[in-house]
């Protein structure tokens, strides 16, 4: 049975797990951070699912193709910005490790959705 909502796809439901860990984790960081890299971590993170659920409610796999590709860029910002939540200590290497397994995961399921989507074109 073919999808119906964005709410069924694997990779909209990780993406989320990934918000909720984004948002956990962040509680931790420093007061002098909430205008800066907290929120700039967060509001990546949330872009992740927000661009999976918009483009699956376009109307054309071509605009479903570019907000998987924005939720992508967005993943990648998470990446890199947790990197930097590493090397300021805001976060420790376990911490990082959850959140680049659920990143790796989160990008395997949204390169299987973005090939299986493009070969329909």
């Amino acid at each position: 049975m073919p999808v119906q909502t964005y709410e069924e796809l694997e990779v909209w439901q990780k993406a989320m797990e990934l918000v909720a860990l984004i948002y956990r984790l962040t509680k931790g960081f420093p007061r002098e951070e909430v205008y800066g890299l907290t929120s700039q971590l967060r509001r990546a993170a949330v872009s992740v699912p927000s661009n999976i659920a918009e483009g699956q409610g376009r109307r054309s796999t071509k605009e479903f193709l570019n907000h998987l590709s924005m939720a992508r860029g967005s993943l990648l910002e998470v990446e890199t910005q947790t990197e930097i939540a590493l090397r300021l200590n805001y976060l420790n290497s376990e911490q990082k490790a959850q959140v680049k397994e659920l990143t790796s995961t989160v990008g395997r399921l949204l390169n299987g959705l973005i090939r299986a989507l493009d070969a329909k074109l």
